[in-house]
């Protein structure tokens, strides 16, 4: 995939202002060198919510919300990582760079964005013009105004009548091609892939057509047409297990949405839509992804997901379980709707009417009954071999949640149901080596420990990195966050003149980011010589590692000897120790 540079990045975030990115969303109020805001990703009372210009990045210390500029754009308006980018770049003026191979950058794909666009405006005036796709429209309940939210088309059954409609030569053949709108067969001639069917549109996270979905009506079903459903086939703009139908048309509805309803046809998304509950999206012909689950919880901190109660329909929300797991943070929850057998959520929508839908999504049974009652589904709990069954199939499933009290009740759940307790897994470990654990695990005692000292001054001032060099002779000792800080020094040495909120954007999607988010928030005095602590902690800490090694020499020469470099590695230390630096 193509890639933006780190180099672009930091020279964006030193040009944004995050106040005025933020304001233009929330109201802020100025406090001290700060502003404060409610936080808009949870509700409160008391602001909690804090924004430091200084720094470029925001925390809410009531959620634990937290990032630079990208970050806020990317869980406020729920964009992509490079389209956040593209958000931010544009009122400066700069165009975004991309490196490396895979996909393009936006620019070079405006001709592919700008077919499809010419193609959801000819079905849809193809639409209006064809009585028979009209009535099919008016019999599944849709009105003029559902039609016009989703651009929803027709194409005719003619061999090549979008082909003649786009027209333009050799090159707009290219992009149509491209864009999966034409194809050609054996005889080298060329075709409309969307034939005879009701065409609806996706569209990207910025409203942007991407692609089709197209259905044959009912009269023509079975008759030779084809599949019922037929999607675009993957492009460069759209791939299907990362993009969720109907997630614009949510997003528009309302700027906050409490939760979404995840389908599995476009038309009951749509029937949803029309039926008063603006909060339904649907995959596109495949099972829920791990990309699917994260765009999910980052629209809404409650998923439904919504399923036929057939075989095929139980089936889809167990994968959908397995990849909600691993995103089921504190604060996200995940619920499963069955339907009565025969019925999808159009149909029931358009018998029961939406205050009857609404009574059963409030009725869905929530992740953890339905986790425990699958799994539980052909097992005899009242026998040791049927309990310890269970809390095998659990294991593997549990250890795919993240930290946090959602995990651990789940665990005491497995517990009171079969009388195990899971082991705890070890701590994680940080990119920079095995065994020292990441700062955010510290025991209590360790709060105010060196490593979390230097961090926090580093964080306040990264122009300290450039006091001091490489090697970091305190990297060799075994305590929590020694590997982070390390590593943390070697990016902002790598990048002088990067802002806080750049460096804190190399590691957000790390373990590490909420420590090293809340060491970003610690203030210091006016004229407080960071300096002198940045330096005196690392100072304290390569006095330490010199005395770790001189210890573990000093077991060496007494249990088998040392070769020469060591004796002489151990003299050295020997002086340094009788000096006090060791």
């Amino acid at each position: 995939m193509a890639r933006i540079p780190d180099r672009f990045i930091d020279e964006l975030l030193a040009r944004v202002d995050i106040v005025e990115v933020i304001e233009r969303r929330v109201p802020l109020k100025k406090a001290g060198r700060e502003w404060t805001a409610c936080c808009p990703f949870h509700n409160e009372r008391t602001p909690s919510f804090y924004v430091s210009p200084a720094k470029q990045f925001f925390h809410c210390f009531g959620c634990g919300a937290h990032g630079s500029a990208i970050k806020f754009l990317m869980d406020f308006e729920r964009l992509d990582f490079q389209d956040a980018i593209e958000e931010l770049a544009q009122p400066l003026g700069l165009s975004v760079p991309y490196e490396g191979g895979g996909d393009r950058g936006p620019g070079e794909l405006s001709p592919l964005y700008g077919v499809l666009d010419e193609a959801a405006n000819w079905f849809r005036d193809e639409l209006a013009r064809n009585a028979e796709a009209m009535a099919y429209c008016m019999q599944r309940g849709l009105d003029a105004e559902t039609l016009q939210r989703f651009r929803i088309g027709w194409a005719p059954g003619h061999w090549d009548g979008l082909l003649r409609a786009l027209g333009g030569g050799a090159a707009k053949l290219q992009w149509m091609e491209q864009a999966g709108l034409v194809a050609r067969n054996e005889q080298g001639r060329w075709y409309d892939r969307f034939r005879d069917r009701l065409m609806i549109p996706i569209l990207d996270r910025r409203g942007r057509v991407i692609a089709f979905g197209g259905r044959v009506i009912d009269k023509r079903e079975g008759a030779g047409s084809g599949p019922k459903y037929l999607n675009s086939p993957e492009t460069a703009l759209f791939h299907k297990g990362r993009e969720l139908f109907g997630l614009w048309q949510v997003r528009q509805a309302s700027s906050t949405v409490e939760r979404i309803v995840v389908v599995e046809g476009y038309l009951d998304a749509i029937a949803l839509h029309q039926h008063g509950m603006p909060i339904a999206v649907a995959t596109l012909g495949t099972s829920t992804t791990a990309e699917h689950a994260e765009l999910l919880f980052r629209a809404a901190p409650d998923v439904v997901f919504c399923f036929d109660g057939d075989r095929a329909g139980r089936a889809a929300a167990w994968r959908a379980l397995e990849s909600t797991l691993p995103r089921l943070r504190d604060g996200r929850q995940a619920f499963f709707l069955f339907l009565p057998e025969g019925e999808d959520p159009d149909s029931l929508v358009r018998q029961e009417g939406g205050s009857a839908f609404v009574e059963r999504l409030a009725d869905a049974m929530p992740l953890s009954q339905y986790f425990f009652d699958h799994l539980a589904a052909d097992v005899n709990t009242s026998t040791i071999d049927g309990r310890a069954r269970l809390a095998e199939r659990a294991r593997p499933l549990l250890a795919r949640l993240p930290d946090g009290a959602f995990r651990d009740l789940m665990q005491v759940a497995l517990r009171e149901r079969t009388g195990v307790t899971l082991t705890p897994p070890p701590l994680p470990a940080t990119h920079s080596g095995a065994g020292q654990g990441s700062l955010d695990r510290a025991p209590a005692s360790n709060r105010r420990s060196l490593v979390r000292e230097a961090i926090a001054a580093l964080l306040a001032d990264p122009a300290l990195a450039g006091t001091v060099s490489p090697p970091w002779a305190f990297a060799s000792l075994d305590r929590p966050g020694i590997g982070l800080l390390a590593e943390l020094l070697d990016v902002a040495r790598a990048r002088p003149g990067a802002p806080v909120a750049a460096l804190l954007e190399h590691f957000a999607s790390r373990p590490e980011a909420n420590a090293l988010n809340r060491l970003a928030m610690v203030t210091y005095p006016e004229g407080h010589d960071l300096r002198a602590d940045f330096q005196g902690a690392l100072s304290r800490l390569n006095q330490q590692a010199r005395g770790a090694r001189f210890e573990a020499l000093a077991r060496r020469l007494q249990q088998q000897g040392l070769d020469a470099q060591e004796k002489a590695e151990y003299l050295a230390l020997h002086a340094l120790r009788r000096q006090g630096q060791a």
